[in-house]
């Protein structure tokens, strides 16, 4: 019994060995993934220490300049239908962060993280000589955005946070999460699932960030998965999944009066709505918009509404920036 135990298990280790050796997937050399997504608003940047970060600089040069910060997993192209709206007026200026999109950052430690992605973009913003931006960040993004204007005040215009991490998030808020956010939890998953192939995981991770998963397509879907696979993305993801930082609370935010714009989906499964509201609450000068049947990315999912209260803002900024910003807000612009 016990050889035939024994010998059961030898086979089910060989047979997972083999099927992870079916699913590996190698790494994508960078010029073939820029023959794909690089854009004619495509730049490069190399910061001090080497990293080389894709950027896009586009829309009309004269007007206000945003800059725009997106998710973990994401890059430039989740503000593509933001931009179409926007490019008219305002100067857009999108950035990959290092172990994203087509940022030449191989991984290593110290190549990862948010106290690097604070210094890289620092740094990134102060080469392009950008001064007095309106800086609007996603998710991961968000959260760098309000660290980044908790540290630089004087450098803001203006800040507009959407779906943005950084509070804490109990287990009550978390609500529902898609399989693969449960998964790369554990770090044993996370291992297992950095080299193999995992259209399917990402496919409904993406379906997780959208009330309505029609938005996730099978471009979408390539695109995600073809850019985490530039040499070192996958590592360097992986290593942000395991990162501790430390939380957003309403001590470090009171004094942060850049005026702000907080907006939020009610359906977003990753950072819930509470976040949103907390935002709003901590900070002396910022309005929140609440998007019904909307998950998390309202930039993509309501990008006419998005677009609307993006261009209210900052218009409202250029008449007189120290005015309240739920002025921008009004004349039927809330959902």
């Amino acid at each position: 019994m016990l050889r035939r135990v024994y010998f059961a298990l030898v086979t089910l280790i060989i047979v997972a060995i083999a099927g992870w050796f079916a699913l590996k997937r190698s790494d994508i050399p960078y010029p073939a993934l820029e023959t794909v997504y690089m854009t004619e608003a495509s730049n490069f940047i190399t910061l001090e220490d080497g990293l080389k970060l894709h950027y896009r600089d586009e829309g009309n040069p004269d007007g206000q300049a945003v800059v725009l910060v997106h998710g973990f997993s994401a890059s430039t192209q989740t503000w593509d239908p933001l931009i179409s709206e926007l490019k008219d007026e305002y100067r857009l200026i999108s950035i990959d962060l290092p172990s994203h999109g087509l940022s030449r950052a191989p991984y290593k430690p110290e190549t990862t993280g948010m106290p690097v992605f604070e210094k890289s973009f620092g740094e990134f913003v102060d080469r392009l000589g950008i001064e007095d931006f309106v800086l609007a960040g996603s998710s991961m993004g968000g959260d760098l955005a309000w660290r980044y204007a908790r540290d630089n005040p004087s450098k803001l215009d203006g800040l507009i946070l959407i779906g943005a991490a950084g509070w804490a998030i109990s287990e009550e808020d978390a609500g529902d999460q898609s399989l693969v956010f449960k998964l790369l939890e554990n770090p044993f998953a996370r291992r297992i699932l950095r080299d193999i192939d995992t259209s399917s995981l990402m496919e409904s991770g993406l379906e997780a960030s959208f009330s309505n998963p029609e938005f996730v397509t099978d471009e979408m879907v390539d695109r995600y998965i073809s850019l985490s696979r530039a040499p070192g993305h996958r590592a360097g993801m992986m290593a942000l999944l395991a990162e501790e930082r430390s939380p957003a609370t309403y001590t470090q935010l009171a004094d942060l009066r850049t005026p702000t714009l907080v907006l939020h989906g009610d359906e977003d499964n990753l950072v819930p709505v509470s976040s949103g509201r907390k935002f709003a609450e901590a900070l002396p000068n910022a309005q929140l918009v609440v998007y019904e049947e909307t998950g998390h990315l309202p930039h993509e999912e309501r990008v006419t509404e998005v677009s609307a209260h993006f261009k209210a803002f900052i218009n409202e900024l250029g008449q007189d920036p120290s005015q309240d910003v739920s002025a921008a807000l009004a004349a039927g612009l809330q959902p």
